[in-house]
């Protein structure tokens, strides 16, 4: 590309590849020639001055051009730039009521030539003439997709879909993404995630995908990764290619892929090694080199869980890797917070956790609190108790007696200050819980347990992991600990074997599988850590809402030892009734809505009941709810309970305040449970001759 300057005060206008004039509007400061076609004006100004409000000036210089052979509603030339020389603004003239925008660098000549050769209008009428039909899809991930296409028409290029835990967010961008592709409006794409184990987890979900009946995803499309272990994928998964460093580097407009990456290998990528590694998982990544790597390597960026590391603290590691990239950028999220928010500008799709209980796409939980004195209020130490020091370095102890009174802060536990006897007690009180499950379920209920801390030597998971293996008795494979600790070998394949095999019952986790981690048949998670940020609270919670078919999964239940419930009873989608209180019969919360006593509320809370019996009760057991419920679709009645209560609240509550409906509510016959045995089978043997 040649750049030089032009009109009146150019210097080089005699020698330029072809004359140019803008003197009737002034002169510019630089024009952007390639193959002897001016194809950009750049307008530069001095560091004082703000570079955005300069495009005007760039647009009258673009009007005022003449000889050249382009002409986009009385703009001569496709693309301006202005620059402070600290900051970069770009304008595509070509679209009608284009938006301006900064960008970190310069576009290459070929990313100019690229996208002066797209076509974005035929795109568009694909997409208009194709309805979103993909058998997987449910109406409300069809209703998100819609809405991201009207935005990119709308010429929006950043955008973020809300949607609860376990509602299929991967599912939605992936077919999202096979629209865009066959459409033409995205040819390279980020899909961006901020751990290995989920980095896995969507290679599987590419991997499973059907753009057409018996062809997957990376069977149509290039799919692209880093590397991983053969054993850290699902058994039947392909074996994902590592993408070409010139995919990167130099990127090529006839290249169409996906390439699913770390948020940290992408940094590493862009900006080299950190200092400090311990800011995430750099050690897995030390295949990882920096590159020299053009804005417009991608057009398209996924940023799946986009809530974490988006704040303003680590804007450095998070946002500089997104804001490094001129492409459009589309977050993913359950849990949108005001940080999130002001990134991806604007929510273009909601799909809430309530809603999702209601319509029978996730299920609801219940509350078990296990009081703890020492995890609310501390404990206070007397002259001449017993304590035990430990080294943190070395894990040296020692033993000694107080020599004066000391108060030890319930905030400080685990982290400052330890109480075996405390935790022996929780565990000998869960274990009462699981094993009952045990007995009535026919299995040993799948168990999630948030420790606070995987410290060396003073690892709280660890005093954990064997509190729980003396408890049980069953030995180290039923209890695992899965952190990110150097301590656990073959972390993604732990979490592969917790999802998909029995052997492991229970897993001590800190924070690895709070995120984005699909365990469908999770049935209890368990809070043994404070928990102050409503993000991660409800990460945590999703968890456990994922439906499980086959083994009949209706709801999960929350062990709270640490009092989350009820800190974030009033401020998180997650509601229940309050955890020191017995749990309300359901009559009572009829009769609460009956006397508007925070009807909404309790109008939720009810739907949940109604969709727990739903996907309990028998064939026999609708049967007796027709007289009160058309064809005793329970599940639909209560979808629609919103509804009819505002529009014949007299109809509905004589429903409800039906005695034998309530009896019923409480008496429905269950569906029959059974357990299959495969007998031994006989093994055919042929031998050759």
């Amino acid at each position: 590309m040649r750049i030089c300057g032009i009109g009146a005060s150019c210097s080089n206008a005699t020698s330029c590849p072809k004359k140019f004039s803008v003197a009737a509007n002034g002169p510019a400061d630089y024009a952007l020639f390639h193959n002897g076609e001016l194809i950009a004006i750049v307008e530069a100004k001095k560091v004082s001055v703000g570079a955005q409000n300069v495009l005007e000036q760039a647009q009258r210089y673009a009007r005022g051009l003449t000889d050249s052979p382009f002409d986009f509603s009385g703009y001569r030339v496709p693309f301006i730039y202005s620059t402070n020389g600290e900051r970069i603004y770009f304008q595509d003239l070509r679209q009608h009521q284009s938006r301006s925008r900064e960008i970190k660098q310069f576009h290459t000549p070929n990313a100019l030539r690229e996208m002066l050769a797209r076509d974005e209008s035929n795109a568009r009428t694909w997409l208009a003439a194709h309805p979103i039909s993909h058998p997987l899809l449910r109406p409300y991930q069809r209703k998100a997709i819609a809405n991201v296409e009207d935005a990119l028409a709308q010429g929006h290029r950043k955008m973020l879909v809300a949607m609860a835990t376990g509602t299929g967010k991967t599912l939605t961008a992936i077919a999202l993404l096979h629209r865009l592709l066959e459409a033409g409006l995205a040819r390279r794409v980020l899909f961006l995630v901020d751990r290995r184990a989920l980095a896995a987890q969507a290679v599987t979900a590419f991997s499973k995908f059907e753009t057409a009946p018996g062809l997957k995803f990376n069977q149509t499309y290039e799919v692209y990764s880093q590397r991983f272990r053969r054993e850290d994928l699902e058994e039947e998964q392909f074996d994902p290619q590592v993408l070409p460093t010139a995919y990167l580097t130099s990127p090529n407009a006839s290249n169409t892929f996906v390439y699913i990456s770390t948020i940290q290998r992408m940094r590493i990528n862009l900006f080299g090694y950190p200092d400090n590694v311990a800011w995430g998982q750099e050690e897995e990544e030390a295949d990882a080199g920096q590159l020299d790597i053009p804005i417009h390597a991608f057009d398209l960026i996924i940023a799946d869980e986009c809530h974490r590391g988006y704040t303003s603290s680590e804007a450095s590691k998070w946002r500089e890797v997104l804001e490094h990239f001129d492409a459009v950028k589309v977050g993913l999220t359950a849990t949108p917070a005001s940080h999130t928010l002001a990134f991806f500008e604007r929510v273009v799709a909601r799909y809430e956790y309530d809603r999702a209980v209601r319509e029978g796409y996730l299920v609801d939980y219940e509350a078990i609190v296990i009081q703890s004195e020492i995890a609310m209020r501390g404990t206070f130490l007397r002259e001449g108790d017993a304590v035990t020091y430990q080294d943190r370095e070395t894990g040296q102890m020692s033993f000694d007696f107080m020599e004066d009174e000391r108060e030890l802060p319930a905030l400080e536990l685990q982290t400052e200050w330890a109480a075996p006897d405390h935790d022996r007690k929780v565990v000998q009180e869960l274990g009462k819980y699981l094993r009952e499950q045990e007995q009535q379920r026919g299995i040993f209920p799948k168990t999630l347990i948030f420790a606070e801390n995987d410290l060396p030597h003073v690892s709280h998971a660890d005093r954990l992991v064997n509190l729980l293996r003396d408890e049980f008795g069953r030995g180290d494979a039923f209890v695992k600990k899965i952190t990110g600790s150097p301590s656990v070998d073959r972390p993604l394949q732990r979490i592969r074997e917790f999802r998909n095999r029995p052997e492991t019952g229970i897993v001590v986790t800190v924070d690895m599988l709070s995120t984005g981690v699909d365990i469908p048949a999770l049935e209890n998670i368990v809070f043994l850590r404070p928990i102050q940020s409503r993000i991660l609270f409800e990460q945590m919670m999703g968890r456990g809402t994922r439906r499980c078919d086959e083994i009949g999964k209706t709801k999960f239940y929350v062990f709270d030892a640490v009092g989350a419930l009820n800190y974030f009873a009033n401020a998180s989608a997650f509601t229940t009734d309050p955890p020191d209180k017995p749990t309300r019969k359901i009559a009572q919360v009829i009769d609460a809505i009956y006397n508007n006593v925070d009807r909404a509320y309790n109008v939720r809370v009810l739907i949940r009941r109604l969709q727990r019996i739903a996907k309990d009760i028998s064939g026999e057991g609708r049967d007796e709810f027709n007289p009160f419920i058309p064809d005793g679709d329970i599940s639909a009645f209560a979808r629609d309970l919103p509804t009819a209560i505002e529009t014949d609240w007299a109809a509905t509550m004589r429903v409800l305040r039906d005695a034998e409906f309530q009896r019923l509510l409480n008496e429905y016959k269950r569906a029959k449970r059974i357990f299959t045995i495969a007998e031994a089978q006989k093994i055919l043997s042929h031998r050759a001759m």
